[in-house]
């Protein structure tokens, strides 16, 4: 279980990030964070989660959370609220990975962008990331002071 990998993503895709392109999505709010895991419409009930805290040091990002921000990325509030998992599942394109892909062309390094989950409060935004690591000027470091968190899978495994 790394928390800085981005596999879930780059494995089932996400409304900014194709199929087989990594992306780590990070709430900007412990609530926020809670929203976008209990969304209405996944295929699960609400489960113990664990939130995990990042410090964060990213040059290019474009803040889609203003119009200059859509201005540059081309796209409209309305396109980045697609339903994304439907037009997916029905073989068509999302703007939203439209607009993932021309910016990493262009060498951006991710989006804030407003949450679309159902129950999140109005003001709650997200930061995708296409590009970090562990140096500037995509830097993104996960915080685990106590080492709480297990270091691999079999510290998940529960006994039956």
């Amino acid at each position: 279980m790394d928390p800085l990998s981005g596999e879930g993503a780059q494995r089932h895709g996400g409304r900014f990030n194709p199929i087989g392109v990594s992306a780590l999505y990070l709430a900007l709010s412990p609530l926020g964070a809670l929203a976008e895991y209990h969304q209405a419409g996944l295929p699960h009930r609400p489960q113990p989660v664990t939130l995990c805290a990042y410090d964060i040091d990213v040059n290019d990002i474009v803040d889609l959370t203003l119009p200059e921000g859509r201005d540059l990325a081309k796209i409209t509030l309305t396109e980045m609220s697609c339903d994304f998992r439907y037009m997916k599942a029905n073989n068509q394109l999302p703007p939203t990975w439209l607009i993932s892909e021309f910016l990493i062309r262009e060498n951006k390094a991710g989006v804030l962008t407003p949450s679309y989950a159902q129950n999140a409060a109005e003001d709650a935004k997200n930061l995708v990331l296409w590009r970090w690591g562990d140096s500037l000027p995509h830097q993104v470091k996960f915080i685990d002071d106590h080492k709480q968190l297990p270091k691999n899978q079999d510290s998940w495994n529960t006994p039956k």
